[in-house]
Parts: structure tokens; sequence; C-alpha cells
């Protein structure tokens, strides 16, 4: 019996063990109230070396931020093939109001599209996380863009 009751003793330690260091280990992301929806025409793409590197370039409307212009850089540095990373730079323009974005990410090919994530970094010193999807075929991108309060 005594040995039932050290083990109940021991597995309950390592169960509350467990707890702590999963909750001294997690992160919260606070974000701001509002998202937006940015949603643009894919411009151009091309490549310069041959297909390692491609980039693309497009134009439309992002929330709050009006007409925006992007252009990104995707890279596949650890030979994934289906994924990768992008690093971006976004320009906008509202009314006299001019606006930069430095963009950094990473994208899945998820069937005929790609799903891009990302997080960057505005001109307001506002941080964004933007969950996205690029389309080559209808030559579009859509994303959900919500700022992060940064502490």
């Amino acid at each position: 019996m005594k040995s039932i009751i050290k083990i109940n003793t021991l597995v309950g330690w390592v169960i509350l063990m467990f707890a702590f260091v999963q909750s001294a280990l997690a992160q919260e992301v606070d974000f701001a109230a509002a998202a937006f929806e940015a949603n643009f025409k894919i411009d151009s793409t091309f490549t310069r070396d041959g297909g390692k590197t491609y980039e693309v370039s497009a134009s439309g409307e992002a929330g709050e931020y009006g007409k925006t212009y992007l252009s990104y850089t995707f890279t596949d540095d650890l030979g994934l093939n289906n994924a990768g990373e992008f690093t971006g730079f976004a320009w906008a323009q509202n009314g006299e109001t001019i606006l930069r974005a430095t963009i950094q990410g990473t994208y899945f090919k998820q069937g005929s599209t790609f799903k891009l994530y990302s997080w960057d970094i505005t001109s307001e010193r506002k941080l964004n996380m933007a969950i996205g999807v690029i389309d080559f075929v209808a030559g579009t991108i859509k994303a959900n863009v919500r700022e992060v309060v940064v502490d």
C-alpha cells in the first residue's frame, strides 16, 4: 500500500512540475482590437537567378493604409521544395501620409496556392502579423492583418 501511495505522490509531483514548466514557457500574443483585410493584384513575377529566388510585385488596398504596393522575394534556403521563406517591403499612401513596412515570413504550398505567414514592422513602429494566401493562377494576394500590442 505504501508503494502505491509513493507512486501516486511521485506521479502527482511529475504532473505538477510538467504543468509549471509549460506555464513558465507559455507565451501569449496580445492583439490590438482591429484586424483588416488586404487584397492585392499581382503586377509581375520574375526570377534573376534561374529559379532559386522569385520576386513578386503587387498593388492593392490594405485596410486603413489605403493604396499599398508590395514587393516580395521568395527563397527556399532549406531545399524543402514546397515551403520556404520570404522578405519584402510595403509602401502605402493614404492622403498625404506615407507608410513603409518591412515584411518577413514563411510560405507553405497548399494545392495550387501558397499560404503566407509574416511578421511585419511599420514606419509607425507597429508590429503586424499577417496570414494570407498567394494565388499565382488568379494573380491575387489576400491577407488578414492584425496589429500586435508591443509592451
